[in-house]
């Protein structure tokens, strides 16, 4: 009898803390803002959500200055005190000097403001929803045009990622096994009729680049864009990027 209740005792135990760590539903696919003033300078936080990847920039204007990205898959977990935000990351930019993998971050909802409480206590507001043809996430394929030749794919540790989420673009150049980042670049993005235009907000290489305006040409074949024209150094490309399935379930 005694055995048969620390039985039921242990399995009610199990059963409390299951609940209480159940996942929740995701957060809105979204980007999320929160620029801080100082004396010297604007510095923005930005998060943003697409399915269940999560992408955090930190980065400053007047003076631009690029200060960290962060990405990865990520579960929103209930415990019995707040709500998580649990991120495994594929890219670190500052892995070498934190050798962070993974993050936990306190979140909560307020309308449609997220609040984080990670290196410091933000508010983050969404920025205006938007869609166009290139939206989505992207994995750099091969250089083209398609002839057949071997392309580098998700089992490939070595990945160029693009995001385009509600009017703004971003490339990571980053290695899965090492953390490593070799570079990235964000900003402000138009896609129409073959016509793929591009102003940056931030670069990782180089800030002076900030404030400069690409054009390119696309096309969409199946999950292919080929993009093509001159890039930053003036000499002609051809690049062709393939859909990526932001799950990491």
């Amino acid at each position: 009898m005694k055995n048969n209740n620390l039985k039921a005792l242990y399995f009610a135990i199990v059963l409390f803390f299951t609940a209480s760590l159940a996942s929740y539903s995701q957060i809105e696919r979204r980007i999320y803002v929160d620029t801080v003033e100082n004396n010297t300078a604007k510095r923005v936080h930005q998060v943003k959500i697409t399915e269940d990847y999560l992408i955090y920039n930190e980065y400053e204007i007047e003076p631009a200055k690029f200060i960290k990205t962060v990405g990865g898959f990520f579960k929103i977990e209930q415990t019995t005190l707040e709500k998580l935000m649990v991120v495994l990351l594929e890219f670190n930019s500052d892995f070498e000097n934190d050798g962070v993998r993974q993050l936990s971050i306190s979140i909560e909802e307020e309308g449609e403001k997220l609040k984080m409480n990670w290196t410091q206590p933000l508010t983050l507001e969404p920025v205006k929803a938007s869609t166009q043809d290139l939206d989505g996430a992207w994995l750099f394929a091969t250089r083209g045009p398609d002839t057949g030749q071997e392309r580098r794919g998700e089992e490939n540790s070595r990945k160029t990622l693009k995001l385009l989420i509600d009017n703004t673009f971003q490339w990571i150049a980053y290695d899965t096994e090492s953390f490593r980042v070799s570079g990235t670049g964000g900003g402000t993005y138009k896609a129409e009729n073959g016509i793929y235009k591009e102003e940056i907000e931030f670069f990782s290489k180089d800030n002076s680049r900030v404030g400069a305006q690409l054009e390119f040409n696309y096309k969409l074949e199946s999950d292919d864009w080929h993009h093509t024209g001159k890039n930053s150094k003036g000499e002609l490309m051809y690049e062709i990027w393939s859909k990526r399935i932001m799950t990491g379930s």
